[in-house]
């Protein structure tokens, strides 16, 4: 073939060959953050790999979920703790459930914000620790720095991929929704209090005079939080290996593109910037066949079709008598029931229950017998069950999954539950309400059809500005500087100040002159008067 290829053509097929070299050969440091962030980054890490990609992953010695070898990515274990590992982050979430359990006071909602405070704390304080042990490892350090990587692809729910890519100097991008003082976009974009509500409030972008006053409120909350958690382990440690004049949220402001886990299907209408590139449900596909005995289960659902109960990564069961009135409410139910459960077997299990230890929930959610889901909130179920039509009944545990099933409640595609007063029947109308008002299956088809309808794939979009970043060695241009501004020069106060400044003075002196003028016509009248 070869032989009968001109010169043209070949020369043709070598700069083809080159220029795809070029566009593929990029190395990504990866720095993840573990559990349920880390199921979404490995997506990207796969797709990059897929690409071409030369990916490496640093992991600490208590991942949860990030694995040593895999056929996508080389790894550099860290022998430290960067403080999420399964075992206390259980206790964490067991602690939760039963605060929540002892009622909805205000000394319980406090509890459970300290708890949320107290955890955070620590585990930035671990991870600091750990990223300070990676930057006094010269060998380590010296060997990142010599393998020349292209950029840092890290998830800013926490530092350490900040702080690491800026101590080697490498392009940041984010697969962010959060950072560490909070919702990703109110980092870089402006955020007006006046409708665009704080995460936790569970308000919509069209709020009442009391609404506005506790979102003013809540935000001072959230200024509180970031003073007591973030700014005790971040500030001196940047501060030591940074310089003084260096704030440690100006590292993250300085990133080159935001990838957010969101768009406004899911986010209310609100200011953005650039930098921010919409991937919400880039880890969301067309659902796969299920295995022969799935498959079967779900077809003997008939007409009546299928539930889907996970709850997510964190929570694999719950207390035994909540387990209990949630099997005893699907027992009633025509429908049969797939449930992510590893606890105990419930007593009152229906024969229309079937519990497994792990599922595939984006096969399930897509499969046409699929009628409801019943999840925790997490934003990965959240858009897969957007992407894939289905309505949702909420059972929101701790963090932001509060805040996500109001946005889908606000929407009418989902109905949530308490699970602090969860009983079998309020449980099982709630069930029925979603799966007999067609109202909430329309309303969810609809914002299925929005997010479906996209110039291109989210994963596509996502890996076309991560290798943009790499063949312009960063987005400057997309950057806005304002974040090197004071408060007082971002709000135009010193503008504000020196025209205010001006403008009195120029009062002043027409004053003094009015004054002086009148003093000499005065002075005139009353000598021709002598």
């Amino acid at each position: 073939v070869v032989g009968q290829m001109t010169q043209p053509t070949l020369v043709t097929f070598a700069v083809l060959l080159c220029s795809s070299a070029l566009v593929n050969g990029g190395k990504v440091l990866v720095f993840p953050l573990d559990g349920s962030h880390w199921i979404n980054m490995k997506v990207i890490v796969e797709e990059l790999h897929a690409r071409g990609h030369e990916i490496t992953v640093l992991r600490p010695t208590d991942t949860w979920y990030i694995k040593p070898e895999s056929p996508h990515y080389k790894s550099i274990t860290i022998n430290d703790s960067a403080g999420f590992d399964e075992e206390s982050f259980g206790l964490f979430v067991r602690k939760q459930l039963s605060l929540r359990r002892e009622g909805a006071s205000l000394w319980t909602r406090i509890s459970v914000e300290y708890e949320i405070l107290i955890l955070f704390y620590e585990m930035n304080k671990k991870l600091l620790q750990m990223v300070g042990g990676i930057f006094e490892n010269q060998k380590l350090m010296q060997s990142l720095r010599d393998t020349k990587y292209d950029l840092v692809l890290t998830d800013p729910a926490t530092g350490g991929g900040v702080l690491l890519g800026h101590r080697l100097g490498l392009p940041l991008v984010f697969n962010v929704r959060w950072t560490v003082q909070g919702e990703g976009h109110h980092a870089i974009a402006p955020s007006p209090i006046s409708y665009v509500p704080i995460p936790g409030m569970q308000l919509t972008d069209k709020m009442t005079f009391t609404q506005r006053v506790m979102n003013l409120l809540y935000y001072i909350f959230t200024c509180f939080q970031v003073w007591y958690i973030t700014d005790p382990n971040y500030k001196p440690f940047v501060h030591h290996y940074f310089g003084k004049d260096v704030h440690y949220m100006e590292l993250f402001q300085a990133a080159d593109i935001w990838l957010m886990r969101n768009d406004f299907t899911f986010e209310f209408p609100r200011p953005t910037m650039p930098n921010i590139i919409y991937m919400s449900g880039f880890q969301c596909k067309p659902s796969k066949p299920l295995s022969k005995e799935l498959e079967d289960f779900v077809q003997s659902s008939g007409e009546h079709g299928v539930i889907v109960m996970t709850l997510g990564t964190l929570v694999p069961h719950l207390p035994e008598d909540i387990t209990e009135d949630i099997a005893a409410a699907f027992a009633e139910l025509p429908q049969k029931v797939i449930w992510r459960h590893t606890g105990k077997r419930p007593s009152t299990l229906g024969n229309n229950t079937l519990l497994v230890d792990w599922l595939s929930q984006n096969d399930l959610l897509g499969h046409p017998k699929t009628r409801l889901f019943v999840a925790h909130g997490g934003t990965n179920g959240m858009q897969e069950a957007i992407y894939h039509g289905v309505p949702l009944v909420g059972l929101p545990l701790m963090f932001d999954q509060h805040d996500n099933f109001f946005r889908m409640e606000a929407r009418g595609v989902a109905k949530v539950l308490d699970i602090g007063i969860l009983n079998k029947d309020n449980f099982l109308e709630a069930l029925k309400e979603v799966l007999y008002d067609p109202s909430y299956r329309e309303k969810m088809k609809k914002l299925s059809d929005l997010h479906r309808d996209q110039p291109m794939k989210p994963i596509d979009r996502a890996i076309f500005w991560i290798e943009f970043v790499m063949r312009h060695k960063g987005a400057a241009h997309l950057r806005t500087e304002s974040y090197k501004m004071s408060r007082i020069q971002y709000y135009s106060i010193d503008v504000v100040a020196f025209l205010l400044a001006v403008v009195l003075l120029t009062f002043g002196v027409f004053i003094s002159a009015v004054k002086l003028l009148w003093r000499r016509m005065f002075s005139r009248n009353k000598v021709k008067k002598e």
